[in-house]
């Protein structure tokens, strides 16, 4: 999947870059968001909206939204090619999503680098981020693909529930983070990644199949399996940054630690807090609130996680998750080297060390 993924991700930067140019002018501004009224400050705009938005891509990322699009597309018989902006969509709604959730969860680090707000300042991250959430509506507006208007009627229906459902997801992490005790549960966790992080997915799979009209049946199969695949993401990002933060080092571009720091409510901790002592799991709610974490912290931390048996724990419930996810991709009719590659990213989503 490793080599999937580095053969499809200087095409999608190249298609990103071209809805969303390095170098903007009045001229871009003029055509893509219509004539000014009066006059467009071009300085102004490339650096509250490229220079941001490229800072962060440039550090890296894997750009799998995008690419899963394109193997469904494969799958479904069609040139992925010919639908790219359209594949981009999901992946240029992800980083605006992370860039505002770096803003709320007070990160520090992400890919490797400052989290955006402190590099380029609070308002001109959230106005970036903001701004990633609505440039997809304009992507189906300037309809590339020639679409018929009830097929872009139904995309901008799909995208208006799906976000709405992220924001759930989103609300529900935000007032987790904002206290101490542990105290959802298993289901509530699933359900946050599934709207969070799920709802991403969904839209990945969806625009596959609304592009290529496919059946109800289809349609959800493809999202389901989207779904539960991001939802397995989620917990397989959760588990490395435990391990990476164990290891104190490596690659890991949120930062080593960074959801101790943040105090996130991973299954890791929900599990933890329950498997744990009264005593260890008050500790760890502690410590998890704490504003600040010193090395010695995390370190306890992980010695929590160790005595639970909890990122084993977690590991497991994400390769059940996988394996459903499976289940539903095997519902599609789909070709066979795009179908044996998306089975594959099933795994990696787990097994990757970056």
């Amino acid at each position: 999947m490793r080599d999937v993924l580095a053969a499809w991700r200087p095409v999608i930067d190249a298609e990103i870059e071209r809805l969303l140019p390095r170098e903007t002018d009045v001229e871009y501004a003029s055509d893509f968001f219509g004539a000014p009224t009066y006059e467009y400050d071009a300085d102004a705009i490339q650096r509250a909206l490229p220079d941001p938005v490229w800072t962060l891509l440039d550090r890296g990322g894997k750009r799998w939204r995008a690419v899963v699009c394109c193997l469904l597309l494969d799958g479904f018989g069609v040139d992925p090619h010919d639908y790219l902006p359209y594949a981009c969509i999901p992946e240029i709604l992800h980083n605006g999503t992370i860039i505002v959730d770096d803003v709320e969860d007070g990160a520090t680090m992400r890919r490797g680098g400052p989290a955006l707000h402190h590099e380029f300042g609070t308002d001109t991250a959230l106005n970036a981020g903001n701004a990633m959430y609505f440039f997809p509506l304009k992507i189906v507006a300037q309809d590339p693909a020639d679409l018929d208007p009830e097929v872009r009627l139904e995309i901008y229906e799909m995208l208006m529930h799906e976000l709405n459902r992220t924001h759930l997801g989103q609300g529900m992490d935000i007032h987790w983070h904002n206290q101490q005790a542990i105290e959802m549960s298993e289901a509530q966790y699933l359900e946050m990644c599934a709207c969070k992080t799920g709802c991403l997915g969904r839209i990945v799979a969806r625009l596959a199949a609304l592009l290529t009209d496919q059946p109800d049946d289809v349609e959800g199969h493809a999202a389901r399996y989207a779904e539960l695949m991001s939802i397995a993401f989620q917990i397989g990002d959760d588990i490395l940054d435990v391990e990476t933060a164990a290891e104190h080092g490596g690659a890991f571009g949120k930062g080593v630690g960074n959801d101790v720091r943040e105090g996130k409510k991973t299954l890791v901790a929900i599990h933890a807090a329950r498997e744990a002592t009264p005593e260890r799991a008050a500790r760890l709610e502690e410590l998890l609130w704490a504003d600040e974490n010193s090395e010695e912290d995390i370190a306890e931390v992980i010695e929590i996680f160790e005595e639970t048996g909890s990122v084993a724990y977690a590991r497991e419930c994400a390769l059940d998750i996988a394996a459903e996810a499976r289940e539903h991709l095997a519902e599609l009719d789909l070709a066979d080297e795009p179908a044996d590659n998306l089975a594959e990213f099933t795994h990696f989503v787990i097994e990757r060390d970056v």
